[in-house]
């Protein structure tokens, strides 16, 4: 249960922020929910324009013990931007600026409320890009991002968020402003700071300026579409795919129950006697392209391959790739809610990974459908249910505690890329050894002595 805030905070806050100080239930309304389903009103919502009310914030609510909770668009699924002990939301939708872009050292400087899909339009005419591409790159955050150590389906070539930070600005839990990393893309003076903010969820420190390694955008790209007769057969191939020079700029996975659902409600043109499917692209330099895409279909074909498909042209390739963005649309159709975690293993262990999810499955009497980003190993496991079905509801958390049990078993952990928030919180005991945990809470207590960044969120009680 929350407590009301201080009347005297309640006026610092408004002769410091203004109309960006909001305490009616409409507003708060607004920041109490991320794309988790979780909700917890807030005390107080905090709009920040610069880096100076954003150090007079966090002293205030310091002073007062007052949990703050960062927050970029919501689009986080694991309940990390959620005020679970009610507090003040620090949204940066208002510290939005790129400001400044250099060509010629691949760097982007930007706050926290610039949107992924505004950063990559502004970076174009550069002939650069910023490789983390979310699902939601066009409406979430490069501090969410950060936050969370975003990464997507280039990740396998490029890298996640925390592969592409130079250098950030962020502001302790005690109010001290740090600069963590160098704009330059080596340095070696003293600990990785800015690695370890990254994917840190809020609780260490809130970024108000992040400088971003850039990649120049390649000038050519093609797409395989690989069908094989089972889950096995493709993780061999995947396995072939990474083994060989030429790294794919994107290698993603399907299980049976996937394809399925991708050709019978999607309408995508998939035979009935595929078992799984691998999506591979390569890109780079035009004239060099052939001779990479040769060598990702030698090393995608083998025993179980049912059809290798290549697509010569961007409009060849969009519709090899309708099939995986026909997915998410056709999941609705097993039931209307669905628990999505991203679990990560081996690449090798991917076979063990999906056939225990169906033992799952078939145990718990409920679909669940696999697919996801097979060249780091990093699948995302939906377990479909229906919520207002209390038994229902029931036996899908209990079945995605044992999914996790499973993941680390085969030597991978809870998450790849989406974080841990409140929905893994309570199982990194079992990923996480004590000392190491232990080491965690220390670095917490360092950088927010007070505990008041994302109380209750990462790390558990």
């Amino acid at each position: 249960m929350t407590t009301p805030l201080p009347s005297s905070l309640h006026r610092d806050m408004t002769d410091l922020l203004g109309a960006g100080w909001l305490v009616d239930d409409s507003e708060r309304l607004a920041y109490a929910y991320d794309n988790s389903r979780r909700l917890a009103l807030p005390d107080a919502v905090a709009l920040p324009t610069s880096t100076a009310q954003v150090i007079a914030l966090v002293r205030a609510c310091r002073a007062h013990r007052i949990p703050l909770v960062a927050r970029g668009r919501g689009t986080n699924t694991t309940g990390a931007a959620v005020p679970v002990q009610g507090g003040v939301v620090v949204s940066f939708e208002r510290m939005d600026a790129i400001l400044d872009i250099r060509p010629g050292d691949r760097c982007a400087v930007v706050q926290p409320g610039v949107l992924n899909g505004d950063l990559q339009t502004a970076l174009a005419p550069h002939g650069l890009f910023w490789p983390p591409d979310p699902t939601s790159a066009a409406f979430s955050t490069v501090g969410g991002n950060l936050a969370c150590n975003a990464g997507g389906p280039r990740a396998v070539k490029y890298g996640a968020s925390r592969d592409n930070v130079l250098a950030l600005t962020a502001v302790t839990g005690a109010g001290e402003l740090i600069h963590c990393g160098t704009a330059t893309t080596k340095g070696s003076t003293g600990y990785d700071l800015q690695r370890l903010l990254v994917g840190s969820e809020g609780t260490l420190a809130l970024i108000v300026e992040a400088s971003l390694r850039l990649t120049p955008l390649p000038s050519a790209r093609r797409a395989l579409r690989a069908i094989y007769r089972d889950v096995s057969s493709a993780a061999r191939a995947v396995a072939r795919l990474m083994a060989q020079p030429v790294t794919p700029s994107m290698l993603e996975f399907m299980d049976a129950q996937a394809v399925r659902l991708a050709r019978d409600v999607g309408g995508a043109e998939l035979p009935h006697d595929a078992g799984a499917l691998l999506m591979i692209e390569a890109d780079g330099d035009a004239d060099r392209l052939p001779h990479d895409i040769e060598a990702l279909m030698r090393a995608a074909e083998g025993d179980g391959l049912v059809a290798l498909d290549d697509a010569a042209d961007e409009a060849a390739r969009a519709q090899l790739w309708a099939a995986r963005k026909s997915l998410s649309p056709a999941l609705r159709t097993l039931a209307p809610g669905k628990i999505n975690e991203d679990v990560v293993v081996p690449v090798s262990r991917i076979p063990e990974l999906v056939d225990g999810v169906q033992r799952l499955s078939r145990e718990c009497g409920l679909p669940i459908v696999c697919f996801g980003h097979a060249g780091n190993g990093n699948l995302h496991v939906n377990l479909m249910y229906d919520p207002a079905d209390g038994d229902q509801s029931a036996r899908a958390n209990a079945t995605m505690a044992e999914v996790f049990t499973l993941a680390i078993s085969l030597g991978g952990t809870l998450s790849g890329e989406h974080g841990i928030g409140l929905a893994k919180r309570d199982f990194m005991p079992r990923a996480v050894t004590p000392p190491t945990l232990a080491l965690m809470r220390q670095i917490k207590t360092a950088f927010d002595p007070d505990g008041i960044l994302n109380p209750g969120k990462l790390l558990p009680p």
